[in-house]
């Protein structure tokens, strides 16, 4: 089967499409015929190998052989375990493993659930990992209530096109922070408010929020603080800050009460099915900005590295490419 493989660290230039060996599913896993896979940050950090650490993961010194990149994908099953239950072939699913730019995967059972019915494979290959984050850092962690006022920096990217239609279903109040060129779109997904940081830096305004979610690490700590509410928090929800902004917020966290800790989005089934149903009723729409064909996953990579995607970025899985 085609699949995309990292061959080192750094630029997309690592990205080569190759032939590799079909995966078998084993007892507890599925095997699904990919239609589609979306990029997110993770993937990008993985490809340059920082921070660091992500290199534990993917191989050191260099990324395991055949290292297939990608995490999110949609789908149809083509076989299953035989201690999977909730699958049989020719389900339409989506979900959360890794080696998803391929034309197949390996996923576990509980990673997967049926692709929302309103959604084509290309939409419902966006949700999984950046909604994921958004759900976990709004709901978990920041504990987002009815009447809030929060405030979502980075609002037109993977995970804050998600967080603002997100933050709307918990009956907050919301103002989106980007650029001028994504300011329509971020009003049209939910936004209550919507300021343009070329314009207008939020963090010297006179506007105060109950929770501020950060993609971008694009203001100090201290600087975020003051628009908080007394009672407010600042999660941190970016790995462009590298390591040292992690260990900074972890370490404010301990002694300062607004500082929400860095948090690790783990996928999970129940929370899928929330995703899922938030989708089929319409409060979240997946916001997609570009396609790619699979052999082009590299290209896609170098657009994601100019750092201004608007949504998310697709790969289409197409057969014999």
């Amino acid at each position: 089967m085609k699949a995309v493989v990292q061959t080192g660290y750094g630029s997309a230039d690592v990205l080569e499409l190759r032939e590799i060996d079909k995966p078998v599913a084993s007892d507890d896993d599925v095997l699904v015929r990919v239609h589609a896979a979306s990029l997110a940050a993770g993937d990008y950090f993985g490809m340059r190998g920082v921070p660091f650490p992500s290199r534990m993961y993917i191989g050191f010194p260099r990324p395991k052989k055949d290292y297939v990149v990608g995490a999110d994908l949609a789908g149809r099953v083509e076989a299953v375990g035989k201690n999977v239950t909730r699958f049989q072939p020719g389900d339409e699913v989506f979900g959360e493993c890794s080696r998803a730019c391929a034309e197949y995967v390996c996923a576990q059972e509980d990673k997967l659930v049926q692709k929302p019915h309103n959604l084509t494979f290309e939409q419902a290959a966006a949700v999984p990992t950046s909604a994921l984050t958004a759900l976990h850092a709004l709901r978990d962690q920041g504990k987002v209530k009815p009447g809030q006022k929060v405030l979502i920096n980075g609002a037109s990217g993977g995970v804050g096109t998600f967080a603002v239609q997100i933050a709307k279903s918990l009956g907050a109040e919301v103002t989106g922070v980007c650029s001028a060129r994504n300011v329509d779109t971020t009003r049209s997904i939910g936004a209550d408010h919507v300021i343009d940081y070329t314009q207008e830096d939020f963090t010297r305004s006179e506007s105060r929020y109950d929770l501020i979610l950060d993609n971008v690490a694009s203001h100090s700590f201290a600087e975020y603080r003051r628009v908080l509410n007394p009672g407010g928090t600042h999660i941190p929800s970016s790995g462009h800050g590298g390591m040292g902004y992690i260990f900074r917020a972890f370490l404010l966290s301990l002694f300062v009460r607004q500082q929400g800790r860095p948090f690790v989005s783990t996928p999970n089934r129940d929370d899928l099915i929330t995703l899922k149903e938030l989708v089929e009723s319409g409060r979240v729409t997946p916001v997609i900005d570009r396609t790619y064909p699979l052999r082009e996953t590299a290209e896609a990579f170098r657009y994601l590295d100019e750092g201004h995607a608007q949504g998310k970025v697709i790969i289409a899985v197409e057969r014999g490419e």
